[in-house]
Order: C-alpha cells, then sequence, then structure tokens
C-alpha cells in the first residue's frame, strides 16, 4: 500500500473559475471506508488560498449581483440537467468515499437537487414589499439586496447533499460562494465542481478551497467573507459560530443531535420497526436526523423490543457498493473505536446488550470500518450513552409509563433536532406536535429531513443562529433587507 502513495492523486482547488494546485505542504489521505484503500490525498490549503477565492469572489460579487435573478437561475437550471446526466456516477462516488450504501448515496443527490430546482424560484422568493401612499404623496419600497461573499464549512456525512442547502440559494441572490468541504470526503465535490466548471459562471463566482482547521479559521476571520454556513458537531458549531460572529458575520451553525422516538403501544408495529430500523441504522447511524433512543410506552415495551431487535439482527451489513447490502461502514477507524467504546461504557453504566455489533467480521473487508446496529436496553436517562451523541448505529431503548413522561424525558435533552412520535392517535399526535422540544418533529416519520422548500430546523444545542438552510429562511439568510421612503415634491402631472 505505502508504495502506491506517491501515485495518488492530490486534489486541486478551483478559485476564479479555474483549477488550481495547492501550496499546501500537509496532505490527508482519503480513504473509502468499506475497504481501507486509498483513494486520493487532500491538501490542507493555507490561509493565503482562502484569501485569494475571498477576494476574487469579492470582485465577482460587484458584477453579479448586478445580473438579473432570472438570468442568474439559468445557470442553476443547467447544473440541475448536468447532477442529473451525473446522477449515478455522483452517486457512486459518495457512496466510495463515505459509505454508505448506493440507494442512500441516490436519495442524498436527489435532495441536493431538490435544492437546485428550489433556488431556480429566487425570482418571486426574494420579492420585497411595496406600499403606495404611506402618507399623503409618500411611497415606501423594502428590497432584497445580496450580502457580498459567503462560504460553506461541510461535514462528512452527506457530502453531496449539505453543500446545496446553501450554494444555490446564495448565487441565486446574488451573492458569491466559497466551499470548504471535509477532508475525509472531497471527491464528490471536486465532481459537483467539474459540473460547475461547464455552467460557464463569471470567474470567482463559486469557487473551491480544500483544507482542514487553517482554512475554517481562515474562512472565519476573513474581513470580506460575509456569511457563514456550517453543519458538523455542537462543539465545532458552537467555535464556529462564536469566532465569526465576534468578526460580525452573518452565521447559521447546524449542530449535533441526540433524536428520540416516542413508540405507542397503538403504533402499527411492523411499520415502526421498519421505519425506524431505517432511521437508527440507514447512513450506518451518520446523520444529523438519525433516530438514537426510543422511549416505548405500556406494552409497545416488549413488542418493540422484540421487533426491532430482529430488524437490527437481521440487516445485511457490507461494501455500499454491494448488491443487496442495507448498510454500510462508518467515516474512519477512529470513529469505529470512538463507537464501541460508548457501546461498552453504555453496559458499563448499567443499559442491557440487546444487540451487539462491535467488532464483527465482514468478509473480503477486513479493513473496513463496520459496526453492526447494536440495542441497548434499560438505558439510564442520565448515563453518558444516553446523552451523547454517538453517529453509529446504537439504538438506546427507554421505558417510561405515560406520553407525559415521554415528552418530558424529550424536553430534557440538551439537542433539539427531532423527535418523533409513532402511533395511530390523533390527540396523541397533536399534544406530541405541540409540547416536544425539537425544530423538526415526525408523526409516524422516522426522519423528519424538510423538503428543500421548508427550513431544515433545529432547537436548543441541535442549532446556532437564527435563519437555517434551505427555502425561504435561506433567501433571509443571503440577503440583506433594504428599505427606501421617497416623495416627489414636484407635481409630475404638469411635465405632459
Amino acid at each position: 500500500m505505502s508504495e502506491l502513495i506517491t501515485e495518488l492523486p492530490i486534489l486541486p482547488n478551483y478559485i476564479n473559475g479555474q483549477w488550481c494546485d495547492s501550496a499546501a505542504t500537509e496532505f490527508v489521505h482519503v480513504v473509502n471506508p468499506a475497504t481501507g484503500d486509498r483513494l486520493a490525498k487532500v491538501p490542507l490549503s493555507p490561509a493565503s488560498e482562502v484569501d485569494r477565492a475571498a477576494q476574487v469572489a469579492q470582485e465577482a460579487f460587484q458584477s453579479w449581483r448586478r445580473t438579473p435573478a432570472p438570468q442568474r437561475i439559468q445557470y442553476l437550471f443547467k447544473l440541475k440537467n448536468l447532477m442529473e446526466e451525473q446522477f449515478e456516477e455522483l452517486s457512486r462516488t459518495i457512496t466510495i468515499e463515505c459509505g454508505k450504501t448506493l440507494d442512500e448515496s441516490r436519495g442524498e443527490l436527489r435532495r441536493a437537487i431538490e435544492n437546485v430546482e428550489t433556488a431556480c424560484g429566487i425570482p418571486m422568493m426574494m420579492q420585497g414589499t411595496n406600499f403606495e401612499d404611506i402618507a399623503s404623496g409618500i411611497d415606501e419600497f423594502m428590497f432584497r439586496q445580496p450580502l457580498g461573499v459567503a462560504a460553506v464549512i461541510a461535514p462528512f456525512n452527506f457530502p453531496g447533499m449539505i453543500p446545496f442547502w446553501f450554494l444555490p440559494y446564495a448565487i441565486a441572490c446574488g451573492n458569491t460562494y466559497i466551499v470548504k468541504p471535509s477532508e475525509k470526503v472531497p471527491l464528490t465535490m471536486q465532481k459537483v465542481f467539474f459540473l460547475i466548471d461547464q455552467l460557464g459562471l463569471p470567474p470567482g463566482v463559486v469557487n473551491l478551497v480544500n483544507g482542514a482547521k487553517e482554512a475554517v479559521d481562515a474562512i472565519l476571520d476573513h474581513p470580506l467573507i460575509r456569511a457563514i454556513s456550517f453543519v458538523g458537531s455542537s462543539g465545532v458549531a458552537r467555535y464556529v459560530y462564536s469566532r465569526a460572529t465576534a468578526n460580525g458575520k452573518r452565521v447559521q451553525c447546524q449542530g449535533g443531535a441526540k433524536n428520540p422516538i416516542i413508540v405507542l403501544p397503538d403504533a402499527d408495529m411492523d411499520m415502526t420497526t421498519r421505519i425506524t430500523a431505517d432511521s437508527a441504522f440507514g447512513c450506518a447511524g451518520q446523520r444529523c436526523l438519525a433516530a438514537s433512543i426510543a422511549i416505548t410506552i405500556g406494552e409497545a415495551r416488549r413488542t418493540y423490543t422484540e421487533s426491532i431487535a430482529a430488524a437490527a439482527e437481521s440487516r445485511i451489513v457490507g461494501n455500499g457498493l454491494d448488491k443487496g447490502v442495507q448498510m454500510g461502514p462508518v467515516i474512519s477507524t477512529e470513529s469505529r473505536q470512538r463507537i464501541e467504546q460508548l457501546i461498552g461504557q453504555g453496559e458499563a453504566e448499567g443499559a442491557k446488550m440487546v444487540i451487539d455489533g462491535r467488532s464483527p467480521q465482514i468478509s473480503g473487508y477486513e479493513q473496513g470500518n463496520f459496526v453492526r446496529p447494536t440495542i441497548l436496553q434499560d438505558v439510564n436517562p442520565n448515563s453518558t450513552i444516553a446523552k451523547t451523541e454517538i453517529f453509529g448505529p446504537v439504538l438506546s431503548l427507554i421505558h417510561v409509563e405515560t406520553i407525559d413522561d415521554a415528552i418530558q424525558l424529550v424536553n430534557r435533552g440538551q439537542y433539539g433536532n427531532m423527535a418523533c412520535l409513532f402511533t395511530n392517535s390523533g390527540a396523541a399526535a397533536r399534544k406530541f406536535r405541540y409540547e416536544a422540544e425539537a425544530g423538526n418533529i415526525g408523526i409516524n416519520i422516522g426522519v423528519a429531513a424538510p423538503m428543500a422548500f421548508f427550513p431544515f430546523s433545529g432547537w436548543k444545542e441541535s442549532f446556532f443562529g437564527d435563519l437555517h438552510g434551505q427555502g425561504q429562511h435561506a433567501i433571509e439568510f443571503f440577503t440583506q433587507t433594504k428599505v427606501v421612503v421617497e416623495r416627489w415634491f414636484k407635481d409630475w402631472s404638469r411635465q405632459f
């Protein structure tokens, strides 16, 4: 393996409409988490390259902001078509570098394209407010204008989708943009930018800078970058939000989660099991809307525990490119070790092991970072595993007596990304959706992911900021309002 390292491609940046080699002296290997194969080397770009991207983006902004919105979105129409043409290739790349199954990658890419489609409605979504004669002879108008240069610091778990929560809205609103993909999964954005390079956008409108913490800090500190979007753990989200807002920037930071689901005795148990298994174990549990805690009420304790245990045990784990595989690996060896350590800690703190997914042997993929679906029962709500975001295929079971107890347990959590209820009772559903303290609520839904024309919400430690990604929130985030009050003293009618 070591003999091949020098032959690995070094990924370029994309600045001012051109591919360019980084001056970086440090590199990180991009690794297929299913096979352990090294795929490429990603440069840890220095701050000077963020500065160059910001400078050219600021220069491009001066003319891009004056480009009419109907003309700006023509580039997005073309991008949508190119992404459709390369749909399978992009999906395959996501699987190779991220580990999820091919169907999961296809679903991710479909949501990315959905955001491009939604952003094509910017000419209507950016409309302002006009009032004539708010007083005698006085008119008042509110316009939306772009901010300037904006940037996204993207995570590893959805390399194809999450940059598109922000990028299409930003440029359609008249901003210019910088993408900093995760150094763990940079290949998908490389291929997306090969498509962007075909659009004929003015140089500098969209730029790509690879890197790690130095590049991130350069983005947070750069005076020309006006707005920053981030998705990742709550600890890093808090750091990004604090540092960027201290520099006067507009910031939206999606943080971590510990998403609970509540199962009532009247729920359709077959449907509930299928949906919650996909939620907890889909994408190997590496998504911010993964079910992490199942709270059972009454008889659901027995029926749900039995059915979810069977579902976890039967799930087919392997390389996401292989036919029939239902769950791939976690992203890295370090992640696998952390997940397994937390499972062990949960057991040490009194939880009962129902299904133990540690150290599986996946034939043909002995170097892969696999953790099988794991279920722990009778988890103490105050234990480490009940409070910590695991970001792996681990489901903790907690039993309470009433829906009030369950909602109280949900609301005690520090996170507020998603909470879901499974029931056939309309009254219970109404109570839950009103009282549960989470930004995304599911009723008989395991992954309450909003469509692109709704904001991706989040409360408490799951979100830092005011305006979320997607939909109308994205328009408000990437624009600033200007109010004009005007009066003309001369009688215009006498001019004719």
